[in-house]
């Protein structure tokens, strides 16, 4: 056609933000369209300050390497904010089905790839089948590591500094009960809570300061759901 692959990129994008904006909600759809507008803008002026009519090197592998990490990061960074395109059918597909976004992003990209074996050669549709694979694996893995938290399990004979230190250092709360030692038959309190990836760290070391002998099993985990964490779906 005579319209370049900024303009080709800008109408689908819009096509595709009224479709989230009606299913996904006002939202999505507000974070969804500053995304969209900017990079296509930013895709139009790319072309003009930085003209390619051919890649930027020969080397293939190294081109689709690239071509998969900065895309995949870029769809991890913006999750909850779709970047627009085939990320916005992703999001529609992940809130009637049970596949999560990256699975919902392989299967609708999948068609375009399909495309890709029509309009070009065989190189670019293996390639294309290639990187699609992969980048579904690196969002997943940005995803789950974004997402990350631990999960802390204290058995502890002086639970006060150590739930006061969670509560009033680190902001976040934390669960107390009371137990017994199977060998001492010593009371103990168990603490439960969780907390960032940084926040282990401080906790760890807070512990190790005021109570060595404190027992503690630390559990990772991208799925916390409640207040202070993820949303309920």
């Amino acid at each position: 056609t005579a319209l370049s692959a900024s303009q080709i990129n800008l109408v689908i994008n819009l096509l595709l933000l009224v479709l989230g904006f009606a299913i996904l909600g006002k939202n999505f759809g507000v974070k969804t369209a500053y995304v969209t507008v900017l990079s296509s803008l930013l895709l139009n002026v790319f072309e003009v300050v930085f003209p390619m009519k051919a890649p930027l090197t020969n080397e293939i592998m190294l081109e689709l390497c690239f071509a998969i990490l900065l895309p995949a990061i870029a769809s991890a960074l913006l999750f909850y904010a779709s970047g627009g395109g085939t990320d916005i059918i992703a999001m529609v597909i992940k809130k009637y089905s049970t596949m999560n976004v990256s699975t919902a992003l392989l299967w609708t990209d999948l068609v375009v790839v399909v495309c890709a074996f029509l309009v070009f050669d065989t190189v670019t549709g293996l390639c294309s089948i290639l990187g699609l694979l992969a980048k579904s694996l690196v969002i997943d893995k940005f995803i789950e590591r974004m997402k990350l938290n631990k999960y802390f399990t204290i058995v502890s004979t002086n639970p006060d500094p150590i739930c006061n230190y969670i509560t009033h250092d680190l902001h976040h709360s934390a669960t107390t009960y009371h137990a017994e030692g199977a060998y001492s038959h010593k009371d103990r309190v168990i603490i439960l809570t969780v907390v960032d990836v940084k926040q282990a760290i401080y906790l760890e070391r807070f512990i190790k300061k005021n109570e060595p002998s404190a027992f503690i099993m630390v559990t990772k985990s991208s799925e916390i759901v409640g207040k202070g964490f993820t949303s309920y779906i």
